[in-house]
């Protein structure tokens, strides 16, 4: 079985926090849904019987004041279509590209109490997802 991640290991969010604070970041998400949303037990929308993808747009929903509070917004989005290299079997249903003023922002919304309310909806959408940070470049017609 191919392993998934939903949240950020230890080690690799250790490093992330090392990392420069004070510049602006991208973040790049790519989420595969589950077919039904799976939430705690007792959670206001266990049961409602959601699939991953309304699950994932509560998350969108609940947190998206919060991103644009901290001055996030996405820069890019797109829907997956083909692997061309990699493996055959991956699969994405969607990605996009958050753009944080700084890491320090990033932080300051995943502190913030709301914004913890609001994760719980994106852990329950989720089957596999990559969140990986990126140092903005130039935009050009070159590589």
């Amino acid at each position: 079985m191919t392993e998934r991640y939903i949240n950020p290991g230890e080690a690799n969010f250790a490093a992330f926090k090392d990392l420069p604070r004070d510049r602006p970041i991208h973040m790049l998400n790519l989420v595969q849904y589950r077919d039904e949303a799976a939430y705690p037990e007792g959670h206001e929308n266990a049961g409602k019987g959601w699939s991953g993808a309304r699950a994932y747009k509560e998350y969108g929903r609940t947190s998206g004041p919060i991103f644009a509070r901290v001055g996030g917004k996405i820069v890019w989005r797109g829907a997956f279509e083909a692997v061309l290299t990699g493996p055959e079997a991956m699969h994405w249903h969607d990605g996009f590209i958050a753009a944080y003023p700084s890491a320090d922002a990033f932080f300051e919304m995943i502190k913030d109490a709301e914004y913890q309310k609001a994760v719980v909806n994106r852990t329950a959408a989720l089957a596999d997802s990559r969140l990986v940070r990126f140092d903005p470049g130039e935009k050009g017609a070159g590589f």
